[in-house]
């Protein structure tokens, strides 16, 4: 019976042994496992200094997008250095005194009744002469209509002009509408020389600016016009 007994106090021992170099091995894998740290590589999602972080919420999972704010714009055409000739009819006239004050290098040439037709040759005699300026003003068609082959001969007489602004009109007569459409029409098929100064969509909500006839202007009227031009050219 002793010898039983002392073969089973050896197989516990062997048992116990082999139950702790288990545990201990356990332990040492634990031990190398490494430490899970942040996300790295396309799972980490880097944001700009100038972005703003927005939310969007997925099936399952939340995801943070960088969004860049939206850029602003101007469509105030960007000053051209040089002198600026500006022809018209008789609204030219009304405003001579405040467009000199607003562009000091311009030369204003204005005349009572004035058709379009009549100021391209204007225009084509100043650039024959070689005083026609780096920016041209065309203020014509209170009097009369404008066709798109008016609009294109004044752009040909003005070869060499960096900018042309076109004023469309505002009075009360029936071709006004037409002119303004062809104007507008014309601008749009010189891009990058030709621009529009809207002055019918400025000075129709003021009545004030206008005199009894409701065509010459006021003073105030007469600012605000050489203003606008000012800042087309």
């Amino acid at each position: 019976m002793s010898g039983i007994r002392g073969v089973d106090r050896a197989i516990g021992v062997v048992l116990l042994l082999v139950l702790a170099g288990l545990v201990g091995l356990g332990v040492a894998d634990n031990r190398a496992a490494p430490t899970r740290g942040p996300l790295s590589g396309p799972a980490a999602l880097a944001t700009s200094p100038t972005a703003t972080p927005v939310t969007t919420t997925f099936p399952g999972a939340a995801t943070t997008v960088p969004t860049v704010p939206p850029t602003t714009t101007t469509t105030t055409p960007v000053p051209v250095p040089g002198p600026v000739t500006a022809v018209g009819d008789s609204i030219m006239l009304d405003i001579q005194p405040e467009l000199t004050g607003d562009l000091p290098d311009v030369t204003v040439d204005g005349l009572v009744s004035r058709q379009f037709e009549a100021g391209i040759g204007v225009v084509q005699a100043d650039r024959s002469a070689g005083t026609l300026g780096k920016v041209l003003v065309v203020e014509l068609g209170t009097n009369g209509t404008v066709t798109p082959s008016d609009v294109d001969a004044m752009m040909q007489a003005a070869q060499g002009v960096t900018r042309v602004v076109f004023v469309n009109v505002c009075v009360p007569r029936a071709w006004a509408a037409g002119d303004n459409a062809v104007l507008a029409a014309g601008v749009a098929r010189y891009p990058g020389v030709a621009v529009l100064a809207d002055w019918n969509a400025l000075a129709t909500p003021h009545p004030e600016w206008f005199t009894a006839d409701q065509v010459h202007l006021s003073p105030t009227g007469a600012a605000a016009l050489a203003a606008l031009i000012a800042r087309s050219a």
